[in-house]
């Protein structure tokens, strides 16, 4: 591929990753996290496959920052949506102290 082709690739990732976010709303935010990450993990794969065939330098170096990025985007959902499960599950109650 050339470097054009990369950074087409590359815009329209981010243009389709930005208009896939931003059409949900902020109610259904948290409970679509999961599917957010999904969405995440198949930008990572695509940021590694642009990686795995880049020849030119600067491709590579885009195509790792997207990596990166992605990556750091991905751990991040994972752990959001982790700290949302912690909030909705049940709190083991306190043995009462009877005196």
């Amino acid at each position: 591929m050339d470097g054009f082709a990369l950074i087409t690739i590359t815009i329209l990732a981010v243009f389709l990753g930005f208009e896939v976010v931003s059409k949900v709303s902020s109610t259904l935010h948290t409970p679509l996290m999961s599917e957010a990450n999904a969405i995440h993990g198949i930008i990572l794969l695509g940021a590694i496959m642009v990686a795995g065939t880049a020849e030119d330098p600067l491709a590579l170096a885009l195509s790792l920052v997207a990596v990166l990025l992605a990556t750091i985007n991905v751990v991040g959902g994972f752990v959001v949506t982790d700290r949302m499960l912690e909030m909705f599950s049940a709190k083991p109650r306190r043995a009462e102290v009877t005196s």
